[in-house]
């Protein structure tokens, strides 16, 4: 590695990092530690990452070693790298791969393969594990026998305290189809190239396709096709595929994808919603559908969907929202290659490990800022507008709830007027206004005279809408949350967020990755928020993505009393 720019790390004892945000190694090192830290904090002049668990094992799956690790801190820090910070990044390195999963001579078990004693005995005196371990010898390995449908779940049990299991166990090939990827689109208007990051991140899932490698999850920015990247993998698994995502409207978008840029045809392909149910070699299907049951009390009878076909590849579109209860049939069907697409790790219920030893660990991910310089997504600008509330709302702002604090100032019906000067000053610009609270968007779009897309608008209508924007018929709609994930609005350019999920930041990111898609024109993101309300501290969590990916906001107050 050279000589870097400067050292605007300081490497503190609790295993957090103060980066100086005006150092000249900033750049430089900020693009280092995505592979290895989290980002906590990102005010002006100093960023806070912290080293976890999770962020080691993420990284130690992507083939980084302790080594490497530490010698971007010596690098880039501005004191030694303190000796317990050391000790736990070897430590927590060392302890991805210590335990691994292998296969046996008997179709119903595996081996755990546990070569040291002391974490033997640790595992079997875990109340918490013991139960799905039986000991065992296999050949010369040390370890413990597990039932097959116990795979998942031991993953998911061990690395809560602390062993990310390498799982090296075969997966199922699953029937077979091929899948050929178009070097001009279906009507032949457009040539189609994979992009060079795309067929890199379909690689590194697939790795050797020898055991040890076909699962685990690719982040890449909204904007930048992930789809393309399923579509990829898709190609070099070549099995029957499930496909899972958001809602119906991700669902035609995925259809209307493998019909464009493969050689898949319609009698190929399958939809599994509330609307149909059609299961095919290739069949989409929404979590909406598969986490739905009369109550509480009964099964979910969609799961079914699962072992329905002898699928050879399953993808989870968007997996940072992969709902709790699949979790459980994820955690039973390991034998599959398994993909994970997000623009982001980060999930509000804090269950980043389940995704890590279900899914698998993240294999490729690429920053934003990086396919922005190389014109692969629109350059971004980041605004947060910040206003008044009238005087008028004042004393019921104060006396309300913390919730009720939040809705009021979320509500603020100054911010129609803002959205109306920001609109008069894109006239050339399509214009999605985005919020949280249905009563607001109504007023909005019906002052605006715009379309409204909510979760109530039944999905043709939806789609008409959305073509008519993409033809440019339309040039503002307003809409709720449903716009948040996997919908294709190639020509927006401006994103104006009138409310938002609280703290949500992978909300943050969705959204401004709505007005992502590369065009000739730059980018323009407003979040309006009122002043000196819990909405401001709100605002800040939700930032923490974007900077973290090398986003500025500029903060600008607006007069609205004139």
């Amino acid at each position: 590695m050279s000589q870097p720019a400067g050292t605007p790390l300081i490497i503190q004892s609790d295993a957090s990092l103060l980066a100086d945000v005006h150092d000249p190694g900033f750049e430089e090192a900020r693009a280092e530690l995505a592979g290895f830290a989290e980002l906590e904090k990102s005010p002006e002049h100093m960023h806070t990452y912290r080293l976890t668990p999770l962020s080691l094992w993420n990284a130690a799956s992507a083939g980084m070693d302790a080594v490497g690790i530490l010698t971007v801190l010596e690098l880039y820090g501005r004191f030694p790298v303190p000796d317990n910070v050391r000790f736990f990044v070897e430590d927590t390195i060392s302890r991805f791969g210590k335990i691994r999963l292998l296969e046996t001579d008997d179709d119903l078990r595996l081996f755990l393969d546990v070569p040291e004693e002391a974490i033997r005995q640790e595992l079997f005196t875990n109340k918490r594990v013991s139960g799905y371990l039986t000991p065992h010898e296999l050949e010369d390995r040390a370890g413990f026998l597990v039932e097959l449908y116990d795979r998942g779940t031991i993953k998911q049990e061990l690395i809560q305290i602390g062993y990310p299991v390498k799982d090296e166990a075969p997966l199922v090939d699953g029937a077979p189809l091929a899948v050929g990827l178009r070097e001009r689109t279906a009507n032949g208007q457009a040539a189609f190239t994979v992009r060079d990051y795309q067929s890199e991140a379909a690689r590194s899932f697939y790795g050797t396709g020898r055991p040890g490698t076909g699962y685990g999850t690719v982040v890449l920015p909204c904007g930048a096709g992930k789809t393309i990247v399923g579509m990829k993998v898709m190609e070099i698994v070549g099995a029957n595929t499930l496909i899972l995502t958001t809602n119906v409207a991700a669902v035609h978008q995925w259809v209307d994808e493998l019909l464009d840029k493969t050689d898949l045809t319609e009698d190929d392909i399958g939809e599994y919603s509330g609307d149909r149910k059609v299961i095919r070699p290739v069949t989409v299907a929404t979590y909406q559908i598969l986490v739905w049951r009369k109550d509480r009390e009964q099964e979910f009878p969609h799961f079914r969907l699962f072992t329905e076909r002898k699928w050879g590849l399953i993808i989870y579109d968007e997996v940072h929202l992969l709902p709790a209860p699949v979790f459980r049939v994820t955690a039973e069907i390991q034998a599959v290659r398994r993909l994970g697409l997000t623009a982001t790790l980060v999930r509000e219920d804090g269950r980043e490990t389940d995704v890590f030893s279900l899914v698998g660990p993240k294999r490729y991910d690429v920053p934003w800022k990086e396919l922005e310089q190389k014109g692969w997504i629109a350059e971004a600008n980041c605004y947060e507008i910040r206003i008044d509330l009238p005087d008028s709302m004042r004393i019921e702002y104060a006396t309300a709830d913390k919730r009720g604090k939040f809705r009021i100032a979320s509500e603020n019906p100054r911010k129609l007027e803002i959205t109306r000067q920001i609109i008069d000053n894109h006239r050339e610009d399509s214009i999605m206004v985005i919020g949280q609270y249905l009563s607001q968007l109504n007023a909005l779009a019906e002052a605006l005279e715009a379309p409204l897309i909510t979760g109530k608008t039944p999905n043709p209508e939806r789609e008409r809408i959305y073509a008519a924007f993409r033809r440019g018929e339309v040039h503002v709609i307003v809409v709720s949350k449903v716009a948040n994930f996997a919908i294709d609005l190639p020509d927006a350019s401006v994103a104006i967020q009138v409310s938002g999920t609280f703290g949500s930041r992978q909300e943050e990111a969705q959204r401004l990755g709505r007005i992502l898609r590369p065009k000739r024109k730059n980018s323009y993101f407003y979040s309006i928020i009122s002043r000196y309300t819990t909405e401001e501290s709100f605002a800040a969590n939700r930032q923490k993505f974007l900077t973290e990916q090398g986003y500025r906001y500029h903060i600008e107050l607006w007069d609205t009393h004139g």
